[in-house]
């Protein structure tokens, strides 16, 4: 009977649930940032290399080449 009593005991007990919920909250925030950057990382990408290149070339804030 003790026995029985101790898994009633472990059934009803929600001290961990609170835990697992912010587990699972955190890896769903994660798993979304990690979409977000693969969505728009190329693009991140191909301005840096355009800013690059522009920098490189000795283009100023105009747009026209510098002499």
């Amino acid at each position: 009977m003790k026995l029985l009593n101790i898994f009633k005991n472990f059934r009803n007990d929600e001290d961990g649930a609170v835990t697992v919920d912010w587990v699972v909250l955190t890896a769903a925030i994660v798993g979304l940032g990690l979409l977000v950057v693969q969505a728009i990382g190329p693009k991140i990408i191909a301005a840096g290399t355009s800013i690059a290149n522009d920098v490189q070339a000795g283009i100023d804030y105009t747009g026209e080449e510098a002499e």
